[in-house]
């Protein structure tokens, strides 16, 4: 992809490690996996009040980006998306981006949401149908949507179709993390980048230390997240093929993940197209708020109309 310029980015949020590794992958042209065409300039520190974690780590990414990169710290959102051509709205708590949202989306600049969208699917409608009113380009995803082993999966052509996948990684819960949006959002991501959209119930079990996600597809596809939190801590998945399996884990000697994603996101800055489409993130937080139901309900709980 040629660049004719380089696109200068903003960020929300500054409560997230990845605003850091986001920054070092755009902004060190030396680095290992730098992704080349944008730059990040500018951050808004932002953070939730609601949420302890948000409030315990500004400081520190905050200090870190100036002190690493030079970026520059301004006291509002319009501030920092009046400087900018793209944003990316990092902010851990998904409970602020649909207000976060409101500030920039009249900007009509091409915005990256990350994880989770949003708690549940009609604030994640009403974002959509912001970002369509205003016209403004929207992706959101999880980093391991992008992981290599699940993106090669798609060239496998000796097994026939993919029929099922297990999938497996930590599972982390934090007090206002919103249950399974905080960590359980990367296993469902991985779920529909293997299966697609189309999911039509899920069923959770939670115990002491896993946790289960169950989702059954409307064509009859089922696909488990399983979430640990002793025992082994990568990701990875068993993808289930007519004529076959594969096997993966997310392996710290493959391509970060993270730069799988950033290239991503640059592609969607330059065309204003994500692979990602918004109705397939907001069916991914339909799974997720069935999960966090049927663990309450210990039903099973159907998703979307």
């Amino acid at each position: 992809m040629t660049f004719i310029r380089t696109i200068k980015i903003g960020l929300i949020g500054l409560d997230t490690s990845h605003v850091v590794e986001f920054t070092k992958l755009l902004n060190d042209t030396n680095g290992l996996n730098y992704v080349p065409g944008g730059r990040v300039i500018a951050a808004y520190p932002g953070g939730s009040e609601n949420f302890a974690l948000s409030k315990s780590r500004i400081e520190k990414f905050t200090e870190q980006l100036q002190n690493d990169f030079g970026i520059k710290i301004v006291h509002t959102i319009k501030e920092m998306a009046e400087q900018c051509d793209a944003i990316m709205l990092e902010s851990i708590d998904g409970a602020t981006h649909l207000e976060q949202l409101r500030e920039i989306v009249e900007y009509r600049k091409p915005i990256f949401i990350d994880k989770p969208f949003s708690i549940n699917t009609d604030m994640a409608e009403e974002m959509i149908q912001l970002a369509t009113d205003y016209g403004t380009p929207l992706m959101s995803s999880s980093a391991l949507r992008f992981a290599e082993g699940i993106t090669d999966i798609h060239s496998v052509t000796d097994k026939g179709a993919v029929i099922g996948a297990d999938c497996f990684g930590p599972m982390e819960m934090v007090d206002g993390g919103s249950g399974y949006f905080w960590y359980g959002i990367h296993l469902a991501e991985m779920l529909f980048a293997i299966l697609g959209p189309g999911v039509g119930s899920v069923t959770s079990i939670a115990e002491k230390e896993h946790d289960v996600m169950v989702g059954t597809w409307k064509n009859g596809k089922i696909g488990t997240a399983r979430g640990i939190r002793e025992g082994n801590s990568q990701f990875g998945a068993l993808i289930h093929f007519e004529n076959g399996k594969e096997y993966f884990e997310v392996c710290p000697t493959r391509k970060s993940f993270y730069a799988s994603l950033v290239e991503e996101i640059m592609a969607f800055f330059i065309t204003g197209s994500s692979l990602v489409p918004l109705n397939e993130t907001k069916e991914v937080i339909g799974f997720i708020e069935a999960a966090n139901q049927s663990v309450v309900s210990g039903k099973t709980i159907k998703v979307g109309p």
